[in-house]
Protein backbone atom coordinates (compact mmCIF):
# COMPACT_ATOMS: atom_id res chain seq x y z
CA UNK A 1 0.00 0.00 0.00
CA UNK A 2 1.57 3.06 -0.88
CA UNK A 3 1.30 6.10 0.58
CA UNK A 4 2.24 9.31 -0.91
CA UNK A 5 5.90 9.44 0.57
CA UNK A 6 7.99 11.01 -1.94
CA UNK A 7 5.01 13.01 -3.41
CA UNK A 8 6.43 15.75 -5.45
CA UNK A 9 10.01 14.85 -5.60
CA UNK A 10 12.36 13.73 -8.22
CA UNK A 11 14.79 11.28 -8.15
CA UNK A 12 18.27 10.08 -10.00
CA UNK A 13 18.74 6.35 -9.45
CA UNK A 14 21.61 4.52 -10.45
CA UNK A 15 22.42 0.40 -11.16
CA UNK A 16 19.18 -1.04 -12.23
CA UNK A 17 20.23 -4.05 -14.56
CA UNK A 18 16.96 -6.24 -14.06
CA UNK A 19 14.23 -7.02 -11.73
CA UNK A 20 16.52 -8.74 -9.19
CA UNK A 21 18.27 -5.39 -8.57
CA UNK A 22 18.13 -3.93 -5.42
CA UNK A 23 17.62 -0.16 -7.28
CA UNK A 24 15.05 -1.81 -9.98
CA UNK A 25 12.58 -2.22 -6.68
CA UNK A 26 13.70 1.12 -5.26
CA UNK A 27 12.71 2.87 -8.71
CA UNK A 28 9.15 1.35 -8.75
CA UNK A 29 8.64 1.91 -5.09
CA UNK A 30 9.70 5.25 -5.45
CA UNK A 31 7.48 5.94 -8.23
CA UNK A 32 4.45 4.44 -6.47
CA UNK A 33 4.80 6.83 -3.42
CA UNK A 34 4.55 9.59 -5.95
CA UNK A 35 8.21 10.34 -6.95
CA UNK A 36 9.51 11.30 -10.66
CA UNK A 37 12.81 9.18 -11.22
CA UNK A 38 15.57 8.92 -13.78
CA UNK A 39 17.35 6.10 -14.16
CA UNK A 40 21.09 5.46 -15.03
CA UNK A 41 23.74 2.69 -15.82
CA UNK A 42 26.54 2.43 -17.54
CA UNK A 43 25.94 1.46 -21.41
CA UNK A 44 26.97 -2.29 -21.27
CA UNK A 45 24.23 -3.04 -18.43
CA UNK A 46 22.17 -0.88 -20.57
CA UNK A 47 22.33 -3.52 -23.13
CA UNK A 48 22.84 -6.61 -21.26
CA UNK A 49 19.64 -5.55 -18.38
CA UNK A 50 16.28 -4.67 -18.75
CA UNK A 51 15.77 -0.97 -17.54
CA UNK A 52 14.57 0.33 -20.82
CA UNK A 53 11.63 -2.19 -19.65
CA UNK A 54 11.37 -0.60 -16.58
CA UNK A 55 11.79 3.04 -17.92
CA UNK A 56 8.66 2.61 -20.06
CA UNK A 57 7.05 1.02 -16.79
CA UNK A 58 7.73 4.34 -14.68
CA UNK A 59 7.58 6.75 -17.69
CA UNK A 60 10.60 7.88 -17.28
CA UNK A 61 13.92 8.65 -19.24
CA UNK A 62 17.37 6.32 -19.03
CA UNK A 63 20.38 8.11 -19.24
CA UNK A 64 23.47 6.17 -19.73
CA UNK A 65 26.91 7.13 -17.65
CA UNK A 66 29.94 5.33 -16.73
CA UNK A 67 30.32 6.66 -12.62
CA UNK A 68 33.66 6.16 -12.65
CA UNK A 69 34.01 8.72 -15.28
CA UNK A 70 33.44 12.70 -14.16
CA UNK A 71 32.79 13.65 -17.52
CA UNK A 72 29.66 11.12 -17.82
CA UNK A 73 28.50 11.79 -14.10
CA UNK A 74 28.69 15.94 -15.06
CA UNK A 75 26.42 14.96 -17.91
CA UNK A 76 24.15 12.88 -16.50
CA UNK A 77 23.22 15.47 -13.39
CA UNK A 78 23.36 18.45 -16.29
CA UNK A 79 20.80 16.00 -18.63
CA UNK A 80 18.76 15.21 -15.12
CA UNK A 81 18.24 18.72 -14.09
CA UNK A 82 17.14 19.34 -17.51
CA UNK A 83 14.56 16.30 -17.90
CA UNK A 84 13.12 17.83 -14.40
CA UNK A 85 13.46 21.77 -14.90
CA UNK A 86 15.61 22.18 -12.14
CA UNK A 87 16.86 20.61 -9.27
CA UNK A 88 16.13 16.94 -7.83
CA UNK A 89 15.28 15.70 -4.56
CA UNK A 90 17.33 11.86 -3.79
CA UNK A 91 19.90 10.07 -5.42
CA UNK A 92 20.54 6.45 -4.66
CA UNK A 93 23.93 4.87 -5.23
CA UNK A 94 23.66 0.78 -6.30
CA UNK A 95 26.76 0.51 -7.95
CA UNK A 96 29.61 -1.81 -7.04
CA UNK A 97 31.71 -4.67 -8.76
CA UNK A 98 35.17 -6.14 -8.35
CA UNK A 99 36.85 -7.88 -11.07
CA UNK A 100 39.15 -10.10 -8.56
CA UNK A 101 35.36 -11.51 -7.32
CA UNK A 102 34.83 -12.34 -11.01
CA UNK A 103 38.18 -13.83 -11.97
CA UNK A 104 37.94 -16.12 -9.28
CA UNK A 105 40.99 -14.61 -7.59
CA UNK A 106 41.25 -14.92 -3.41
CA UNK A 107 42.17 -12.37 -1.05
CA UNK A 108 45.42 -13.25 -0.70
CA UNK A 109 46.19 -13.27 -4.43
CA UNK A 110 44.48 -10.11 -5.91
CA UNK A 111 44.89 -8.62 -9.13
CA UNK A 112 45.91 -5.20 -7.93
CA UNK A 113 45.07 -3.45 -11.58
CA UNK A 114 41.50 -5.38 -10.52
CA UNK A 115 41.85 -3.71 -7.07
CA UNK A 116 41.74 -0.42 -8.31
CA UNK A 117 38.98 -1.30 -10.39
CA UNK A 118 37.12 -2.48 -7.44
CA UNK A 119 37.30 0.92 -5.65
CA UNK A 120 37.24 3.08 -9.01
CA UNK A 121 34.00 1.64 -9.31
CA UNK A 122 32.25 0.49 -5.81
CA UNK A 123 33.76 3.50 -3.69
CA UNK A 124 35.29 6.13 -5.73
CA UNK A 125 32.76 6.55 -8.19
CA UNK A 126 30.00 7.44 -4.97
CA UNK A 127 33.04 10.57 -4.21
CA UNK A 128 32.67 11.62 -8.03
CA UNK A 129 29.25 11.73 -7.44
CA UNK A 130 28.91 13.30 -4.70
CA UNK A 131 31.33 15.86 -5.94
CA UNK A 132 29.22 16.45 -9.00
CA UNK A 133 26.20 16.67 -7.21
CA UNK A 134 27.45 19.15 -4.57
CA UNK A 135 29.37 21.67 -7.38
CA UNK A 136 26.74 21.61 -9.95
CA UNK A 137 23.81 22.13 -6.80
CA UNK A 138 21.76 19.64 -8.15
CA UNK A 139 20.19 18.79 -5.08
CA UNK A 140 17.30 20.55 -3.06
CA UNK A 141 17.68 21.84 0.80
CA UNK A 142 17.28 18.66 2.99
CA UNK A 143 17.75 16.24 -0.65
CA UNK A 144 18.76 12.87 0.41
CA UNK A 145 21.61 10.39 -1.21
CA UNK A 146 21.77 7.19 -0.39
CA UNK A 147 24.55 4.06 -1.38
CA UNK A 148 23.98 0.66 -0.80
CA UNK A 149 26.82 -1.23 1.43
CA UNK A 150 27.36 -4.54 3.32
CA UNK A 151 28.64 -5.87 6.82
CA UNK A 152 31.79 -7.29 5.01
CA UNK A 153 33.21 -3.33 5.64
CA UNK A 154 33.05 -3.68 9.40
CA UNK A 155 33.35 -7.13 10.11
CA UNK A 156 36.19 -10.08 8.56
CA UNK A 157 34.74 -11.86 5.70
CA UNK A 158 37.20 -13.19 3.13
CA UNK A 159 35.01 -14.66 0.86
CA UNK A 160 33.95 -10.58 0.12
CA UNK A 161 37.02 -10.04 -1.03
CA UNK A 162 38.11 -6.74 -1.97
CA UNK A 163 34.89 -5.72 -2.05
CA UNK A 164 34.59 -4.79 1.33
CA UNK A 165 37.17 -2.80 1.24
CA UNK A 166 36.02 -0.73 -1.28
CA UNK A 167 32.70 -0.69 1.09
CA UNK A 168 34.65 0.59 4.23
CA UNK A 169 36.25 3.61 1.89
CA UNK A 170 32.05 3.87 0.49
CA UNK A 171 31.25 4.95 4.45
CA UNK A 172 34.07 6.71 5.03
CA UNK A 173 33.03 8.86 1.96
CA UNK A 174 29.41 9.26 3.24
CA UNK A 175 31.10 10.54 6.32
CA UNK A 176 33.33 13.24 5.11
CA UNK A 177 31.20 14.16 2.27
CA UNK A 178 28.00 14.15 5.08
CA UNK A 179 29.61 16.49 7.07
CA UNK A 180 30.09 19.41 4.42
CA UNK A 181 27.15 18.60 2.60
CA UNK A 182 24.94 18.54 5.72
CA UNK A 183 26.40 21.68 7.00
CA UNK A 184 26.20 23.70 4.01
CA UNK A 185 23.15 22.35 2.03
CA UNK A 186 21.23 20.16 4.58
CA UNK A 187 21.92 17.10 2.18
CA UNK A 188 22.14 13.89 4.67
CA UNK A 189 24.01 11.12 2.84
CA UNK A 190 23.80 7.30 4.27
CA UNK A 191 24.33 3.75 3.83
CA UNK A 192 22.03 0.92 4.11
CA UNK A 193 24.05 -2.14 5.28
CA UNK A 194 21.53 -4.93 3.48
CA UNK A 195 21.03 -8.28 4.15
CA UNK A 196 23.16 -10.59 1.62
CA UNK A 197 20.78 -10.93 -1.69
CA UNK A 198 20.93 -12.59 -4.34
CA UNK A 199 20.58 -9.93 -6.97
CA UNK A 200 22.43 -10.85 -10.24
CA UNK A 201 26.02 -9.31 -8.77
CA UNK A 202 25.60 -10.94 -5.50
CA UNK A 203 25.74 -13.93 -7.37
CA UNK A 204 28.84 -14.12 -8.09
CA UNK A 205 30.24 -13.68 -4.78
CA UNK A 206 31.91 -17.25 -3.51
CA UNK A 207 29.46 -18.74 -0.74
CA UNK A 208 26.65 -16.38 -1.52
CA UNK A 209 24.24 -18.98 -1.36
CA UNK A 210 25.69 -20.18 1.81
CA UNK A 211 25.81 -16.58 3.03
CA UNK A 212 21.87 -16.10 2.58
CA UNK A 213 20.94 -19.02 4.22
CA UNK A 214 23.27 -18.70 7.22
CA UNK A 215 22.04 -15.27 7.44
CA UNK A 216 18.51 -16.10 7.22
CA UNK A 217 18.37 -18.47 9.90
CA UNK A 218 20.32 -16.65 12.56
CA UNK A 219 18.90 -13.45 12.30
CA UNK A 220 16.19 -12.77 14.27
CA UNK A 221 13.87 -11.48 11.65
CA UNK A 222 15.29 -13.84 8.78
CA UNK A 223 16.94 -11.86 6.09
CA UNK A 224 16.02 -8.85 4.48
CA UNK A 225 14.96 -9.14 0.71
CA UNK A 226 15.27 -6.69 -2.10
CA UNK A 227 11.81 -5.43 -1.82
CA UNK A 228 12.36 -4.84 2.00
CA UNK A 229 15.54 -2.92 1.44
CA UNK A 230 13.34 -0.39 -1.26
CA UNK A 231 10.94 0.14 1.69
CA UNK A 232 13.69 1.15 3.77
CA UNK A 233 15.56 3.39 1.18
CA UNK A 234 12.12 4.97 0.39
CA UNK A 235 11.74 6.52 4.14
CA UNK A 236 15.66 7.35 3.68
CA UNK A 237 14.74 9.76 1.08
CA UNK A 238 11.15 10.54 2.66
CA UNK A 239 10.60 13.64 5.22
CA UNK A 240 10.27 11.00 7.55
CA UNK A 241 13.95 10.58 8.30
CA UNK A 242 15.34 14.61 7.86
CA UNK A 243 18.09 14.70 10.64
CA UNK A 244 19.28 10.70 9.57
CA UNK A 245 23.05 11.55 7.97
CA UNK A 246 25.99 10.30 8.30
CA UNK A 247 24.92 6.85 8.89
CA UNK A 248 25.54 3.12 8.15
CA UNK A 249 22.08 2.01 8.71
CA UNK A 250 21.74 -2.06 9.15
CA UNK A 251 18.94 -3.39 7.46
CA UNK A 252 19.53 -7.08 8.13
CA UNK A 253 16.71 -9.02 10.20
CA UNK A 254 18.97 -8.37 13.24
CA UNK A 255 22.00 -10.00 11.81
CA UNK A 256 24.16 -7.58 12.94
CA UNK A 257 23.91 -7.26 16.24
CA UNK A 258 23.99 -10.83 16.66
CA UNK A 259 27.40 -13.05 18.03
CA UNK A 260 28.60 -15.72 15.41
CA UNK A 261 26.59 -18.82 15.82
CA UNK A 262 28.21 -21.93 15.58
CA UNK A 263 26.43 -24.96 14.00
Amino acid sequence: MAHQLLKGRKGLIFGALNDKSIAWKVAELAVAEGAEIVLTNTPVSIRLGEINRLAEQCGTIVIPADATSVADLEALVDGTMEHFGGKFDFVLHAVAMSPNIRKGRPYTDVNYDFFQKTVDISAMSFHKLLQTLYKKDALNEWGSVVALSYIAADRAMPGYNDMADAKAMLQSITRNFGLIYGREKHVRINTVSQSPTMTTAGQGIDGMTEMVGYADRISPLGNATAEDCAGYVITLFSDLTRKVTMQNLYHDGGYSSLLPVME
